[in-house]
């Protein structure tokens, strides 16, 4: 479950260690596939597929950056935040500790994916081996493992005071 709190406390553990670049990202299913989008030529990890993720803006609460990212990245309007699924550290292009927290959201049922930072997008089956990173890789199988046990998933929606 997500409680309001967590996010506080996930900001606070990275400031604990010293991460310099928040990053939030969004693991979006349909019909029990998960969207993955791959970064364009000219991007500095060209041809890489991830999550629809974005850097958390100074002073941004993390829920919204997800919000936000969503939209930004596929035009989709987030409906609601299930569940934190955890993190994972990198240095970014700059050479700044980067912590992406990854989070399922829901997603309104209507309206095509629309790519503004990407050069395609995927339905990838969750049970294959969607051309990931480990990192984005071990999130998916965290989140399968949820599935199988829906008792563990939270009802957070978006704009209650986080």
């Amino acid at each position: 479950m997500i409680d309001v709190s967590v996010y506080s406390a996930l900001r606070i553990e990275a400031e604990r260690d010293e991460v310099r670049r928040l990053v939030v990202g969004a693991v979006v299913v349909r019909h029990d596939r998960v969207l993955i989008l791959r970064r364009r030529r000219s991007d500095s990890l060209s041809g890489r597929w991830e999550l629809p993720s974005g850097v958390v803006e100074p002073g941004e609460a993390l829920d919204d950056a997800v919000i936000r990212e969503v939209a930004a990245e596929t035009g989709l309007q987030v409906t609601g935040i299930r569940d934190y699924l955890g993190d994972f550290d990198y240095l970014s292009g700059s050479g700044a500790r980067t912590r992406q927290f990854t989070f399922v959201v829901d997603v309104a049922a209507t309206g095509p994916v629309t790519l503004t930072e990407h050069d395609t997008h995927l339905w990838a089956r969750r049970s294959g081996e969607p051309p990931v990173s480990d990192e984005v890789r071990d999130l998916l199988g965290r989140f399968d493992r949820r599935q199988r046990d829906p008792r563990s998933w939270s009802a957070y929606s978006p704009g209650n005071g986080a």
